[in-house]
């Protein structure tokens, strides 16, 4: 049985993370850049990876499907109302990382090396920390 728009609304206003408020937006994508850059360590080193690189092995579709959860991305920081400058820059970041990505070999190394996804998150947090001050998380 679908739901309506207010129905999902008022739904995700109860589930944390989950708002369309730049707070809930911050959550979101420090989580989704964390899963896909760093969320696992080489054993032995202190080496961070992601899904990124490990989905990446997978020749075109996992460069695809990483690229679309770049893109994800894009989306929320267009959401956040970020400028076309700003957008266009992370657009460009996700572009390289898949362009390349897709080299066998090569493109694997690239992946492990390019953190697309970091440096659009930085892009990210310099607005929400300028636009949105009390987003900020103090890290200790």
């Amino acid at each position: 049985m679908p739901i309506s728009q207010n129905q999902f609304e008022e739904l995700a206003k109860t589930l944390p993370g989950m708002g369309t408020d730049p707070h809930s937006v911050r959550q979101r994508v420090e989580a989704l850049e964390k899963l896909l850059e760093r969320g696992f360590v080489i054993p032995g080193t202190k080496i961070p990876f992601g899904l990124d690189s490990v989905v990446g092995l997978v020749p075109v579709i996992g460069d695809l499907i990483t690229a679309a959860m770049g893109a994800y991305m894009v989306w929320e920081a267009r959401n956040l109302g970020m400028s076309k400058w700003q957008l266009v820059r992370m657009t460009a970041n996700v572009g390289i990382d898949t362009a390349l990505g897709a080299i066998p070999l090569v493109g694997d190394a690239f992946d492990f090396i390019w953190r697309s996804n970091s440096k659009n998150l930085r892009i990210i947090r310099k607005h929400l920390d300028k636009h949105h001050p009390g987003t900020r998380i103090i890290e200790g």
